[in-house]
């Protein structure tokens, strides 16, 4: 593999475990998605260093019933041991509300616009720009499954014997 592939392949593996980050609220694993003194801006929902982001989204994430998190259209312009690169997202939040106890589900779609770069060989992440695109709310009736919000999830079996968590 060529070292523009190897790069892109390995920017998109940092933005696939951000989001595996999010949904097992693995805050040590969402650190890695920054480089140190990395920046997050999120709008008016946060503003500030990439590590108070994770520990702030994980500490958000915790009054939820669930919630998934999917990239799509992944674009990467690579500039040497530099990055930029846009990332469609979906996150789904489950809830349920304070006032009848009923479930929603608010789906929002946006875009991560995030500036890289590769030091020691590592790309991560130095500055995030996220955009809202939009939010959808919805009344649901739903059933959870049997997947696990931390280390007990299955997938880190699987994957710690892949050396990828």
């Amino acid at each position: 593999m060529n070292d523009d592939a190897a790069s892109r392949q390995a920017i998109t593996d940092v933005i696939h475990r951000y989001c595996r980050s999010m949904d097992r609220i693995d805050a040590e694993l969402g650190y890695g998605v920054w480089h140190e003194g990395g920046t997050a801006d999120y709008g008016p929902v946060f503003q500030g260093t990439g590590r108070g982001f994770i520990d702030w989204v994980c500490e958000f994430h915790r009054t939820l019933d669930s919630h998934h998190h999917q990239v799509g259209n992944i674009l990467i312009d690579l500039r040497g041991n530099e990055a930029g690169s846009e990332t469609y997202i979906t996150v789904n939040l489950l809830a349920k509300e304070e006032a009848d106890g009923k479930r929603t589900i608010r789906t929002g779609r946006g875009r991560y616009l995030d500036r890289w770069s590769r030091r020691d060989g590592r790309w991560a992440i130095d500055h995030r720009h996220f955009i809202l695109d939009f939010v959808v709310t919805h009344g649901v009736d739903v059933v959870t499954g049997w997947s696990h919000r931390d280390s007990n999830d299955p997938s880190y079996g699987v994957l710690a014997a892949q050396g990828a968590a």
